[in-house]
């Protein structure tokens, strides 16, 4: 029966790592993103006789994981135990040692499994079993260490109730769990009123022009991340109406409601985009550089100024202007993905127009460092500090995943197809440098895209 352990010191004594364990969103804060894994239903935290079930998907194959928690030992030690699911056997053990330097933790996650057939099964799959825990360990040892580095900036600030729009989103959620992992409250803002009346949120409605007011008092943060998808379906004019609204009515009403709401937000963290600066082929555009041309650089600017009625209200207003978040969970990365992975993936156009990519990690970083950090106000870059061409991102890619990246997309076919949208998407871009968001103090998990692109696609070995 193979055995193995995999450590990591983490810069926390035993009893913070052990919390944080045991706080909500640890389990989605450590589950690989290129894995497809939901919860079915958790009970009990990660004490004796607590337990989750999974769904796991592996291409068309569908399998449930029951799994059992035991040996809890506080601030040293519990254990995950299958029931049933894809091993014949699997037992975890969560060890939290001291580390040799005073207020760390050596983590010690020791690994026993029995694959089905025995002998045969090991012979055909053990090899896979092992690789795929390999990759499963070091991206869940890199993400605790770096979340950890975050919450410690910040140990002194008392906990934070935080507000988010777009919750269900693939930022919101992975804002929401490293949140709670820190120790912070998360409260989604829904559309439901239904949902909203069980418990599960705070209502708004763009269309009513309604924000459920008492919902947000005692809050200390909104973060507000909500609007109509940009990259789903060619732009009619219909489609850009909605996007457009859904961003500036949107924010304008909860800079409305946040500025003449007494004790609630004193902080709106805004998304923004840096479509602001339109196609600046090889300029590079700092927070300082002004709007560009186009559609998204005029929505942007609407939506912005939407926000300007909080900030005249003495509340802190952060812009973030987000680049292209890469994540295999969701946004356009999966689609990239796809391409690539059918031989199909080449530059897009001349290749030369430059990608202001983003690590999702980072995103969620910047937004927690916004919240957390008072004095971190007016623009902000949400892209990486080196962006790279279209052509190079493309040959990066397509080196990670092995593939030949030989057939170039021309730019008839893209507008052709895609209309506008392909037009300012895909064959523009903006060289954009995060200066502001550097000198705010934020410091980036995640410089160099093929470092990045190895972390989230569990990609490091060649």
């Amino acid at each position: 029966m193979p055995t193995k352990t995999y450590s990591v010191v983490l810069p926390v004594p035993p009893s913070e790592a052990f919390r944080w364990h045991e706080r909500p969103g640890a389990f989605e804060r450590l589950a690989p993103p290129w894995e497809d894994v939901r919860v079915v239903s958790r009970s009990g935290g990660i004490q004796d006789g607590a337990e989750v079930r999974l769904k796991v998907q592996k291409g068309p194959v569908s399998l449930d994981w029951h799994l059992r928690h035991s040996d809890y030992v506080p601030g040293k030690q519990f254990v995950d135990e299958q029931i049933s699911g894809p091993f014949d056997s699997y037992r975890h053990v969560h060890r939290f040692l001291p580390g040799e330097e005073a207020g760390t933790t050596l983590l010690e996650d020791e690994l026993t499994w029995e694959v089905p057939l025995g002998a045969a099964g090991e012979l055909v799959g053990g090899g896979r079993v092992q690789k795929d825990l390999d990759r499963t360990f070091r991206f869940r040892h890199a993400r605790m260490l770096q979340d950890l580095h975050l919450h410690e900036q910040y140990r002194d600030t008392p906990p934070k109730r935080v507000a988010i729009t777009g919750a269900s989103g693939l930022v919101g959620k992975a804002l929401t769990h490293l949140l709670t992992t820190g120790g912070h409250e998360v409260v989604p803002m829904v559309r439901s009123r239904a949902a909203a009346e069980a418990g599960n949120g705070v209502y708004w409605s763009i269309e009513d022009g309604v924000v459920d007011e008492e919902g947000l008092t005692g809050v200390d943060a909104l973060v507000h991340l909500a609007g109509e998808p940009i990259n789903a379906v060619r732009w009619t004019e219909e489609k850009k109406k909605a996007i457009r609204e859904s961003r500036v009515q949107g924010t304008r009403l909860l800079s409305r409601t946040v500025a003449q709401l007494p004790g609630g937000p004193g902080a709106l963290i805004c998304a923004s985009a840096v479509g602001y600066y339109g196609n600046r082929k090889d300029e590079v555009v700092t927070e300082e550089t002004g709007r560009g041309k186009g559609f998204l650089a005029e929505t942007v600017e609407a939506w912005e100024a939407a926000s300007r009625r909080a900030e005249g209200a003495g509340i802190r207003v952060a812009r973030i202007r987000f680049g292209l978040v890469l994540s295999p969970d969701g946004g356009a990365l999966p689609k990239m993905l796809w391409a690539f992975k059918s031989g199909l993936a080449g530059r897009i156009g001349s290749g030369k127009q430059y990608v202001p990519w983003i690590d999702l990690d980072d995103v969620t970083g910047i937004l927690y460092h916004a919240v957390m950090n008072p004095r971190v106000k007016g623009v902000l870059n949400g892209t990486a500090p080196n962006p790279v061409t279209n052509a190079t991102f493309t040959d990066i890619l397509g080196r990670i995943l092995h593939r030949p990246t030989v057939l170039p997309v021309p730019k008839l076919a893209v507008r052709a197809a895609l209309g506008q949208m392909g037009d300012e998407l895909l064959l523009q871009g903006q060289r954009a440098r995060p200066v502001q968001t550097e000198a705010s103090g934020y410091r980036f998990r995640y410089r160099d895209l093929e470092e990045s692109l190895r972390h989230q696609l569990g990609r490091h070995e060649d």
